[in-house]
This record gives C-alpha cells, sequence and structure tokens, in this order.
C-alpha cells in the first residue's frame, strides 16, 4: 500500500523513538478501495506527552489532548496523531464521558463505528484487520464494530454516517446493523444539526442515494418529518405515473450529484398534499404547490441551518421549478431577470428532472419546449441580449436629468423600459429608451 509520504515520515519518527504508530480509520479505507483520502489519520501507543517529545522539531497544537490527540505539522499539512485509546460511556450520545490509553491497537479499533474504518496500517506489519473490514470492502457491507445499539448509543451521528457509506460507496448496510437504525433512529435529534446536516448532504449526492432516502425514509424522516407526508401519495393525475415520493426519489436520482440541485428536488414537491384538490372527473389538481412547497422548505432549510445563499437558490428553483416554457424567448428574459444566468441553468437541469419522472404523457412535448427553452438562453448569453436593468442601454441618472425628482419613478421607469426591451417592443438604444421614458413621464404626469 503507498501511503502518503508525509505520514509514512511522521510513523518513521514514531518507530525511531521507539514507539508503534499506524495510519487508522477512514484513510486505510480509501487506500484500499484505491481512492486517494481527504485526511490521513495517525494512532500510536506513544501518550501524548510523547508524541510532543517526538515531534519537538515540528510545529505542533493541542487538538483534543483530553481524548489523546495532537496535531503536527509536516510539508504544510496537519496530521492528527492520537494515542491509542479506549472510550468511557457516551451519555450525550455524542462523546466519551472519559478515556483511557491502552498499549494495543486492537482495544483502540475496538471503539470505531463500521469495521470498514477499524483498520490500520504501516509498512513494517502491514495491515492491521481484527474485525474484518477487508472482506466487508471486498463485499461491499457497511457493518457495525461489534453490537450495533452500542455503537449508535454511544455516537448517534453514525447512523446518518452508516447511510451516507452506503449511498457514497453503493454499499449494501449488514442485517443487525440495519435493524439497529431503525431502531436507534430517534437518538438523532440528540445530534448537532450541522452534523446532522454535513452528513446528510453527503448522503443525498451519494450513487445510490435513491436506494438509501427510500429504504431508511422513516429514519430520513426523524430529520425532516415534514417528508412523511409524500410517502405513498398517490397523485392521480394523468402527468404523473409514480406516487409522490417515488417521483420525487426518481427525479433526485436524474439530476447531477450537487447538493442544492439534490436538495432542490428532495423538497420540490412537498407542498403538494395540503393544496390537492379533485375535479369532478377524479383527477386531482395542485394549484399553487410551488409556492406551498416553497414555504414549507423554508422551514426545513432553516431547521437544518444551511447557509442563506444555499437556502435562497434552493427556495427560488423550487419556486420557479414548474415555469411552463412555450418556445417564448420573451418568458427566457423574465426568468433570467429574476434568477439570474447560472440559476436559470439550474433550473433547466431541474425541469428536466422533474419532466423525466413524470408519466410519458406528453413528455416528448415539454421536452422539446425545454430543449428550446436551452436555446433561448445560449442565444441571450452569447448575443449580450438584455434582460436585466444594468444591460439597459440607459441609467437612473440619464432618467434624473429628463427632471424626474423621486427615486420611487426612477425605478418605475427603468423598469417599464426593461419591459419594452424584453417584450421585444423597442431596441435596446439609448436615444429610443429616452423618447420612450419622456413619453411615460407625460403620460403618467410625473414631475407635475
Amino acid at each position: 500500500m503507498q501511503i502518503n509520504k508525509n505520514a509514512e515520515k511522521l510513523i518513521r519518527q514514531l518507530n525511531n523513538q521507539g514507539y508503534e504508530a499506524f495510519i487508522v480509520g477512514g484513510c486505510v479505507r480509501d487506500y484500499l478501495l484505491g481512492l486517494t483520502p481527504h485526511d490521513t489519520d495517525i494512532c500510536t501507543n506513544a501518550l501524548p506527552e510523547q508524541t510532543k517529545k517526538c515531534f519537538e522539531a515540528y510545529h505542533t497544537f493541542d487538538t483534543g489532548i483530553k481524548h489523546g490527540t495532537i496535531s503536527v505539522v509536516c510539508g504544510g499539512e496537519v496530521y492528527e496523531i492520537t494515542t491509542y485509546r479506549i472510550d468511557g460511556d457516551y451519555s450525550d450520545n455524542r462523546h466519551p464521558d472519559s478515556v483511557s490509553f491502552t498499549r494495543n491497537i486492537n482495544e483502540d479499533l475496538r471503539r470505531r463505528d463500521f469495521t470498514v474504518n477499524a483498520m490500520a496500517y504501516n509498512a513494517e506489519y502491514g495491515l492491521v484487520d481484527p474485525y474484518g473490514g477487508k472482506n466487508d470492502l471486498k463485499d461491499k457491507i457497511i457493518r457495525c464494530v461489534g453490537n450495533p445499539d452500542t455503537r449508535f448509543n454511544e455516537d448517534a451521528l453514525r447512523i446518518l454516517r452508516a447511510l451516507r457509506f452506503a449511498s457514497v460507496y453503493g454499499f449494501s448496510i449488514e442485517e443487525n446493523t440495519s435493524k439497529s437504525i431503525f431502531k436507534n433512529a430517534d437518538l438523532l435529534k440528540n445530534i448537532a444539526t450541522e452534523r446532522v446536516t454535513s452528513e446528510f448532504l453527503k448522503l443525498i449526492c451519494g450513487k445510490d442515494a435513491v436506494k438509501i432516502l427510500d429504504a431508511y425514509r422513516k429514519t430520513i424522516a426523524v430529520i425532516i418529518p415534514e417528508i412523511t407526508a409524500m410517502f405513498n401519495f398517490d397523485q392521480n393525475n394523468i402527468h404523473h405515473s409514480y406516487d409522490l415520493w417515488q417521483h420525487t426519489l426518481t427525479a433526485l436520482g436524474t439530476i447531477e450529484p450537487n447538493p442544492i440541485l439534490r436538495m432542490t428536488m428532495l423538497l420540490h414537491d412537498i407542498g403538494k398534499p395540503p393544496v390537492k384538490t379533485t375535479d369532478n372527473s377524479g383527477q386531482s389538481h395542485f394549484q399553487g404547490h410551488q409556492l406551498e412547497s416553497k414555504k414549507i422548505a423554508d422551514k426545513i432549510l432553516h431547521r437544518l441551518r444551511l447557509p442563506s445563499d444555499f437556502i435562497n437558490k434552493t427556495l427560488l428553483l423550487i419556486e420557479y421549478h414548474d415555469v411552463r416554457f412555450n418556445g417564448s424567448k420573451k418568458l427566457m428574459k423574465k426568468v433570467m431577470n429574476v434568477l439570474g444566468t447560472e440559476l436559470t441553468k439550474q433550473l433547466l437541469e431541474v425541469e428536466y428532472a422533474d419532466i423525466s419522472a413524470q408519466s410519458e404523457y406528453q413528455r416528448e412535448e415539454k421536452l422539446g419546449y425545454l430543449e428550446t427553452a436551452k436555446t433561448h438562453l445560449n442565444e441571450i448569453i452569447k448575443d449580450n441580449e438584455c434582460f436585466k436593468l444594468s444591460q439597459l442601454d440607459i441609467n437612473g441618472k440619464d432618467v434624473l436629468n429628463l427632471g424626474v425628482k423621486e427615486g420611487r419613478d426612477v425605478g418605475n421607469i427603468l423598469d417599464y423600459l426593461l419591459m419594452l426591451v424584453v417584450d421585444a417592443n423597442v431596441p435596446n438604444k439609448k436615444s429610443i429608451l429616452i423618447s420612450k421614458a419622456k413619453e411615460y413621464i407625460y403620460g403618467n404626469q410625473i414631475n407635475k
């Protein structure tokens, strides 16, 4: 196994002082999977003070010395070196109340979450794998080390980590581990929201996200209870062949694994159940579901404490996801005026995923209009066609020079001129826009 050269150097430094040291955990898993680890953790039988003494020539700092962790800077990167330890009870379902240090690497590996993360390696000893992690990797299985109930009660975030690993790597979850996830799902309520959200975003972007979200929907509902309204909800409409939850998952699985886009698809129709109506023929309709979905999503996204930019973009995509592009370039410009260029590109991806998860009724026609919309978008960008105020060949100063005094009137005039240009009623030329502004001022008796 070819490991990180800096990590190898640090291990060798500890070995030269008479201590054991191994790379450990997720980095070993990733190396065995042929992936490049995001970071490399090291464990050792050296006590924290002994570790610090070994690296007196390096910049070190106490990351979590109470739990035996020292950080060492090597080659411009930070490496955490942790003393082998045994964890005490976890009264908060997140952190051990106490730790005791041990000289035995197997004891340290026993406290870890899953067998695939309970392996250690160095060049002298090779792979240390007392719990069968390498075989589970080969068989694509997520299995807790020891008793799953114990592992999840120690740290309930492991429930989501199991689902995330299964989603990202395309693994299945071992039967006893799976049963324990369902049994202990409510423990997720004890975990800090930010940590839950971080794991959840990775989960929904995994290659097996659809499979995991469906199989563990009740577990996900602990953190987003609003999704339960979509389970087995019959849409009973000619445009749909799936129930609402299956439509949602199919759409989610169709779009690229971008957190904003995946979250948009998860929540884009969550407002359908409360607005459902049924006509005389028995067909269901969901008028206004976009705004209802946006309202529900707003509460969910803020509760998950996502960044404002993430929330704002997701809510806009949800609000506009059902815009009926009909071959009109004017409509495309109006959408671009609200969303901007990049978010409009993402909106077309959202609509494609949504249509692809609907029934075959009028699907080709809808996709044809979407293709035309994409062509219009590209033309507007290429030709720098005007769709927002900053592109008008006239500005607020020009309007003020016409004798307009009120800022509100200036804004109204510019909005009116933009509408004329977007509707293709007038060209975006300053002389013509000045003339139209004068007509507006006279017609509305501004400054009278």
